[in-house]
Protein backbone atom coordinates (compact mmCIF):
# COMPACT_ATOMS: atom_id res chain seq x y z
CA UNK A 1 0.00 0.00 0.00
CA UNK A 2 1.49 3.23 -0.99
CA UNK A 3 2.25 6.34 1.84
CA UNK A 4 -0.01 8.83 2.46
CA UNK A 5 2.85 11.38 2.05
CA UNK A 6 3.22 9.77 -1.53
CA UNK A 7 -0.62 9.44 -2.31
CA UNK A 8 -1.37 12.85 -1.35
CA UNK A 9 1.56 14.12 -3.77
CA UNK A 10 0.03 12.22 -6.81
CA UNK A 11 -3.03 13.74 -5.58
CA UNK A 12 -1.99 17.35 -5.48
CA UNK A 13 -0.23 16.89 -8.70
CA UNK A 14 -3.32 15.72 -10.17
CA UNK A 15 -5.15 18.88 -8.97
CA UNK A 16 -2.57 21.09 -10.78
CA UNK A 17 -4.22 20.14 -13.94
CA UNK A 18 -7.59 22.10 -12.64
CA UNK A 19 -8.18 26.03 -12.49
CA UNK A 20 -5.78 26.91 -9.78
CA UNK A 21 -8.64 28.17 -7.89
CA UNK A 22 -10.94 26.97 -4.74
CA UNK A 23 -14.79 27.22 -4.38
CA UNK A 24 -15.87 28.00 -0.53
CA UNK A 25 -19.27 27.07 -0.16
CA UNK A 26 -21.39 28.79 2.78
CA UNK A 27 -25.01 27.81 1.69
CA UNK A 28 -27.63 29.78 3.81
CA UNK A 29 -29.11 26.94 5.46
CA UNK A 30 -26.19 27.49 8.14
CA UNK A 31 -24.92 31.12 9.71
CA UNK A 32 -21.40 31.78 7.98
CA UNK A 33 -19.09 34.73 9.01
CA UNK A 34 -15.92 35.85 9.45
CA UNK A 35 -13.36 38.32 8.31
CA UNK A 36 -13.34 37.03 4.44
CA UNK A 37 -17.18 36.70 4.13
CA UNK A 38 -20.70 36.31 4.99
CA UNK A 39 -23.88 34.68 4.01
CA UNK A 40 -27.22 35.23 3.60
CA UNK A 41 -29.92 33.74 5.48
CA UNK A 42 -32.11 32.34 2.78
CA UNK A 43 -30.09 32.08 0.26
CA UNK A 44 -29.84 28.18 -0.04
CA UNK A 45 -32.59 26.45 2.07
CA UNK A 46 -32.93 22.76 2.68
CA UNK A 47 -36.69 21.48 2.60
CA UNK A 48 -38.60 18.20 3.51
CA UNK A 49 -41.10 16.25 1.86
CA UNK A 50 -41.58 13.95 4.67
CA UNK A 51 -41.15 17.04 7.69
CA UNK A 52 -39.56 14.47 10.04
CA UNK A 53 -40.80 11.58 8.92
CA UNK A 54 -38.08 8.75 8.20
CA UNK A 55 -38.92 4.95 7.70
CA UNK A 56 -35.19 3.87 8.21
CA UNK A 57 -33.43 5.88 11.00
CA UNK A 58 -30.52 5.22 9.90
CA UNK A 59 -27.89 4.52 13.06
CA UNK A 60 -26.36 7.76 12.39
CA UNK A 61 -28.94 10.00 11.56
CA UNK A 62 -32.09 8.80 13.37
CA UNK A 63 -34.25 11.75 11.71
CA UNK A 64 -32.39 14.74 13.26
CA UNK A 65 -31.27 16.09 9.98
CA UNK A 66 -34.72 16.45 8.78
CA UNK A 67 -35.23 18.53 12.03
CA UNK A 68 -32.79 21.24 10.58
CA UNK A 69 -35.06 21.70 7.36
CA UNK A 70 -38.20 23.62 6.40
CA UNK A 71 -40.93 20.70 6.80
CA UNK A 72 -43.17 20.53 3.09
CA UNK A 73 -45.07 17.67 3.38
CA UNK A 74 -47.38 18.66 0.62
CA UNK A 75 -46.63 19.80 -2.52
CA UNK A 76 -49.08 22.79 -2.15
CA UNK A 77 -46.79 24.02 0.87
CA UNK A 78 -43.84 23.49 -0.92
CA UNK A 79 -45.39 25.69 -3.29
CA UNK A 80 -46.19 27.93 -0.98
CA UNK A 81 -42.51 27.76 1.23
CA UNK A 82 -40.98 28.93 -2.22
CA UNK A 83 -43.08 31.68 -2.84
CA UNK A 84 -41.99 33.03 0.76
CA UNK A 85 -38.46 31.69 0.37
CA UNK A 86 -38.32 33.91 -3.30
CA UNK A 87 -39.55 37.08 -1.57
CA UNK A 88 -36.26 36.77 1.38
CA UNK A 89 -34.20 36.53 -2.02
CA UNK A 90 -33.31 33.01 -1.73
CA UNK A 91 -31.33 31.70 -4.92
CA UNK A 92 -31.74 27.92 -4.45
CA UNK A 93 -33.12 24.85 -2.59
CA UNK A 94 -32.46 21.03 -2.07
CA UNK A 95 -35.58 19.16 -1.75
CA UNK A 96 -34.95 16.46 0.69
CA UNK A 97 -37.07 14.48 3.02
CA UNK A 98 -36.76 10.79 5.24
CA UNK A 99 -36.56 7.71 2.89
CA UNK A 100 -39.29 5.27 2.91
CA UNK A 101 -38.56 1.39 3.62
CA UNK A 102 -36.87 1.11 0.01
CA UNK A 103 -34.67 3.38 0.68
CA UNK A 104 -35.94 6.32 -2.01
CA UNK A 105 -37.18 9.22 -0.95
CA UNK A 106 -40.56 9.83 -1.80
CA UNK A 107 -40.29 12.74 -4.63
CA UNK A 108 -42.38 11.99 -7.32
CA UNK A 109 -45.29 13.56 -5.63
CA UNK A 110 -43.50 16.95 -5.40
CA UNK A 111 -42.60 16.76 -9.24
CA UNK A 112 -44.68 19.71 -9.95
CA UNK A 113 -44.00 21.31 -7.14
CA UNK A 114 -40.40 21.23 -7.86
CA UNK A 115 -40.66 22.89 -11.70
CA UNK A 116 -42.71 25.46 -10.01
CA UNK A 117 -39.52 26.69 -7.96
CA UNK A 118 -37.44 25.76 -11.02
CA UNK A 119 -39.84 28.51 -12.91
CA UNK A 120 -39.32 31.03 -10.38
CA UNK A 121 -35.81 31.02 -11.54
CA UNK A 122 -34.28 28.86 -8.17
CA UNK A 123 -31.31 26.38 -8.38
CA UNK A 124 -33.39 23.43 -7.18
CA UNK A 125 -31.14 19.77 -6.04
CA UNK A 126 -32.37 16.73 -4.81
CA UNK A 127 -31.58 14.22 -2.19
CA UNK A 128 -33.01 11.55 -4.12
CA UNK A 129 -31.76 7.78 -2.04
CA UNK A 130 -32.74 5.03 -4.21
CA UNK A 131 -34.42 6.24 -6.94
CA UNK A 132 -36.44 4.81 -9.75
CA UNK A 133 -36.38 5.52 -13.21
CA UNK A 134 -39.60 7.02 -13.05
CA UNK A 135 -39.05 9.47 -10.62
CA UNK A 136 -35.09 10.33 -12.55
CA UNK A 137 -37.20 10.94 -15.74
CA UNK A 138 -39.60 13.25 -13.95
CA UNK A 139 -36.71 15.18 -12.46
CA UNK A 140 -35.19 15.59 -15.85
CA UNK A 141 -38.29 17.04 -17.52
CA UNK A 142 -38.65 19.40 -14.93
CA UNK A 143 -35.39 20.70 -14.69
CA UNK A 144 -34.00 19.58 -11.74
CA UNK A 145 -30.20 20.77 -11.19
CA UNK A 146 -28.80 18.16 -9.35
CA UNK A 147 -29.11 14.62 -8.16
CA UNK A 148 -27.13 14.24 -4.37
CA UNK A 149 -27.26 10.36 -3.66
CA UNK A 150 -25.35 8.48 -0.50
CA UNK A 151 -23.12 5.96 -1.85
CA UNK A 152 -22.27 3.20 0.20
CA UNK A 153 -19.81 0.14 -1.15
CA UNK A 154 -20.17 -2.00 1.67
CA UNK A 155 -23.41 -4.63 2.68
CA UNK A 156 -23.00 -4.83 6.20
CA UNK A 157 -23.24 -1.09 6.48
CA UNK A 158 -26.24 -0.61 3.99
CA UNK A 159 -28.21 -3.51 6.64
CA UNK A 160 -26.33 -1.86 10.20
CA UNK A 161 -27.11 1.65 9.63
CA UNK A 162 -29.30 2.66 6.72
CA UNK A 163 -31.36 -1.04 8.50
CA UNK A 164 -32.13 -1.49 4.39
CA UNK A 165 -31.72 -4.99 2.36
CA UNK A 166 -29.77 -3.47 -0.90
CA UNK A 167 -26.52 -4.40 -1.83
CA UNK A 168 -23.80 -1.82 -2.76
CA UNK A 169 -24.57 -2.78 -6.75
CA UNK A 170 -27.74 -1.14 -6.04
CA UNK A 171 -26.25 2.46 -5.49
CA UNK A 172 -24.05 2.23 -8.89
CA UNK A 173 -27.66 1.36 -10.75
CA UNK A 174 -29.25 4.18 -8.89
CA UNK A 175 -26.39 6.64 -10.22
CA UNK A 176 -26.43 4.88 -13.86
CA UNK A 177 -30.80 5.20 -13.95
CA UNK A 178 -29.53 9.21 -12.91
CA UNK A 179 -26.91 9.44 -15.80
CA UNK A 180 -29.46 8.03 -18.29
CA UNK A 181 -32.16 10.17 -17.62
CA UNK A 182 -29.75 12.96 -18.43
CA UNK A 183 -29.53 14.52 -14.54
CA UNK A 184 -26.43 15.23 -13.38
CA UNK A 185 -25.46 13.76 -10.12
CA UNK A 186 -22.94 14.30 -7.29
CA UNK A 187 -22.84 11.14 -5.12
CA UNK A 188 -21.81 11.58 -1.49
CA UNK A 189 -19.39 8.99 0.30
CA UNK A 190 -19.45 9.40 4.11
CA UNK A 191 -16.23 8.72 5.58
CA UNK A 192 -16.15 6.58 8.91
CA UNK A 193 -19.84 5.45 8.20
CA UNK A 194 -19.80 2.22 9.70
CA UNK A 195 -19.30 2.96 13.09
CA UNK A 196 -16.14 5.53 12.79
CA UNK A 197 -14.85 2.61 10.69
CA UNK A 198 -13.42 3.00 7.43
CA UNK A 199 -15.35 0.30 5.39
CA UNK A 200 -16.23 0.67 2.18
CA UNK A 201 -14.92 3.82 1.40
CA UNK A 202 -12.84 2.73 -1.35
CA UNK A 203 -15.40 0.23 -3.06
CA UNK A 204 -17.62 3.62 -2.83
CA UNK A 205 -15.49 5.85 -4.80
CA UNK A 206 -14.58 2.75 -7.52
CA UNK A 207 -18.28 2.68 -8.45
CA UNK A 208 -18.39 6.51 -8.46
CA UNK A 209 -15.86 6.66 -11.11
CA UNK A 210 -17.42 4.53 -13.11
CA UNK A 211 -20.56 6.44 -13.22
CA UNK A 212 -19.71 9.87 -14.69
CA UNK A 213 -20.70 12.26 -11.87
CA UNK A 214 -20.45 16.18 -12.14
CA UNK A 215 -19.04 16.07 -8.75
CA UNK A 216 -17.87 13.80 -5.92
CA UNK A 217 -18.86 14.84 -2.35
CA UNK A 218 -16.90 13.56 0.74
CA UNK A 219 -18.19 14.47 3.94
CA UNK A 220 -17.33 12.31 7.40
CA UNK A 221 -19.26 11.29 9.91
CA UNK A 222 -20.14 13.50 12.70
CA UNK A 223 -21.70 11.87 16.21
CA UNK A 224 -24.80 13.33 16.83
CA UNK A 225 -27.03 13.12 19.59
CA UNK A 226 -29.94 10.98 19.92
CA UNK A 227 -28.79 8.69 17.88
CA UNK A 228 -26.90 5.01 17.91
CA UNK A 229 -22.87 7.07 16.59
CA UNK A 230 -23.66 9.50 19.55
CA UNK A 231 -20.56 8.16 21.48
CA UNK A 232 -18.71 7.35 18.09
CA UNK A 233 -15.29 8.74 17.03
CA UNK A 234 -14.21 9.76 13.78
CA UNK A 235 -11.98 8.40 11.55
CA UNK A 236 -8.10 9.31 12.25
CA UNK A 237 -7.39 12.23 10.06
CA UNK A 238 -4.41 10.23 8.17
CA UNK A 239 -6.85 7.36 7.41
CA UNK A 240 -9.64 9.69 5.98
CA UNK A 241 -6.40 11.78 4.21
CA UNK A 242 -5.84 8.76 2.18
CA UNK A 243 -9.99 8.48 1.38
CA UNK A 244 -9.36 12.02 0.21
CA UNK A 245 -6.15 11.46 -1.97
CA UNK A 246 -8.15 8.00 -3.54
CA UNK A 247 -11.03 9.88 -4.15
CA UNK A 248 -8.57 12.75 -6.48
CA UNK A 249 -7.04 9.98 -7.87
CA UNK A 250 -9.91 7.79 -8.87
CA UNK A 251 -11.51 10.71 -9.81
CA UNK A 252 -9.09 13.29 -12.05
CA UNK A 253 -11.08 14.83 -14.02
CA UNK A 254 -14.19 15.49 -11.55
CA UNK A 255 -14.78 18.10 -9.08
CA UNK A 256 -13.99 17.08 -5.77
CA UNK A 257 -15.52 18.88 -2.93
CA UNK A 258 -15.28 18.15 0.73
CA UNK A 259 -19.01 18.85 1.91
CA UNK A 260 -20.81 20.28 4.70
CA UNK A 261 -21.07 17.07 7.27
CA UNK A 262 -17.90 16.75 9.73
CA UNK A 263 -16.82 16.61 13.13
CA UNK A 264 -15.94 20.33 14.96
CA UNK A 265 -13.17 21.74 16.60
CA UNK A 266 -9.44 20.75 15.89
CA UNK A 267 -10.65 18.17 13.96
CA UNK A 268 -12.39 20.01 11.23
CA UNK A 269 -9.22 22.31 11.15
CA UNK A 270 -6.93 19.31 10.59
CA UNK A 271 -9.18 17.81 8.16
CA UNK A 272 -9.62 20.73 5.72
CA UNK A 273 -6.01 21.56 5.57
CA UNK A 274 -5.47 17.89 4.50
CA UNK A 275 -8.37 18.25 1.83
CA UNK A 276 -6.28 21.00 0.65
CA UNK A 277 -3.11 19.10 0.35
CA UNK A 278 -5.42 16.28 -1.40
CA UNK A 279 -6.57 18.64 -4.02
CA UNK A 280 -10.27 18.97 -3.31
CA UNK A 281 -11.43 21.56 -5.63
CA UNK A 282 -13.94 22.98 -2.87
CA UNK A 283 -14.85 23.04 0.62
CA UNK A 284 -18.10 24.07 2.43
CA UNK A 285 -18.06 26.22 5.73
CA UNK A 286 -14.26 26.42 5.65
CA UNK A 287 -12.50 27.79 8.88
CA UNK A 288 -10.05 30.68 8.61
CA UNK A 289 -7.16 28.97 8.68
CA UNK A 290 -8.20 26.69 5.68
CA UNK A 291 -8.81 30.03 3.79
CA UNK A 292 -5.52 31.62 4.54
CA UNK A 293 -3.61 27.87 3.65
CA UNK A 294 -5.41 27.52 0.57
CA UNK A 295 -3.83 30.95 -0.37
CA UNK A 296 -0.64 30.30 0.76
CA UNK A 297 -0.94 26.94 -2.11
CA UNK A 298 -1.02 29.42 -4.72
CA UNK A 299 -5.22 28.79 -5.01
CA UNK A 300 -7.39 31.67 -5.79
CA UNK A 301 -10.11 31.66 -3.53
CA UNK A 302 -13.63 31.99 -4.44
CA UNK A 303 -16.77 32.06 -2.33
CA UNK A 304 -20.57 30.89 -3.33
CA UNK A 305 -23.70 30.85 -1.20
CA UNK A 306 -24.95 27.75 -3.37
CA UNK A 307 -24.19 24.16 -2.69
CA UNK A 308 -21.01 23.06 -2.89
CA UNK A 309 -21.75 19.85 -5.73
CA UNK A 310 -22.65 22.91 -7.73
CA UNK A 311 -19.15 23.75 -8.67
CA UNK A 312 -19.41 20.47 -11.19
CA UNK A 313 -21.79 22.10 -13.20
CA UNK A 314 -20.68 25.53 -13.06
CA UNK A 315 -17.27 25.01 -13.64
CA UNK A 316 -17.36 21.88 -15.43
CA UNK A 317 -14.74 18.78 -15.41
CA UNK A 318 -11.29 19.82 -14.68
CA UNK A 319 -13.10 22.14 -11.95
CA UNK A 320 -12.14 25.37 -13.60
CA UNK A 321 -12.08 27.48 -16.33
CA UNK A 322 -14.05 30.88 -16.67
CA UNK A 323 -17.18 29.69 -15.42
CA UNK A 324 -15.68 28.91 -11.96
CA UNK A 325 -14.66 32.98 -11.16
CA UNK A 326 -18.48 33.59 -11.73
CA UNK A 327 -20.00 31.55 -9.13
CA UNK A 328 -19.50 33.54 -6.18
CA UNK A 329 -16.88 36.62 -4.64
CA UNK A 330 -12.99 36.70 -4.78
CA UNK A 331 -11.60 37.36 -1.59
CA UNK A 332 -8.71 39.28 -2.42
CA UNK A 333 -7.57 40.71 1.33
Amino acid sequence: MPGLSNLMQQAWEIRKDHAPQIIFSAPGAKHYQNRFFANRRNSFVNLSVTGKACACRCAHCNGRLLETMIPTPTPEEMCRVVDRLMEKGCRGILVSGGADSRGEVPLLPFVDAIGYAKGKGLRVLVHSGLIRRETAVALREVGVDQVLLDVIGEESTIRDVYHLAHKPSDYLEAMLTCREAGLSIAPHVVIGLHYGRLLGEMKALEMISRADPQAVVLVIISPMKGTEMAGVEPPPVEETARVFATARLLNPDIPLTLGCARPPGRYKQKIEKLAVDCGVNAIAYPDEATITHARNKGLQVIFTEECCSLMGIVAGKRGGGKGASMIGKEVKA
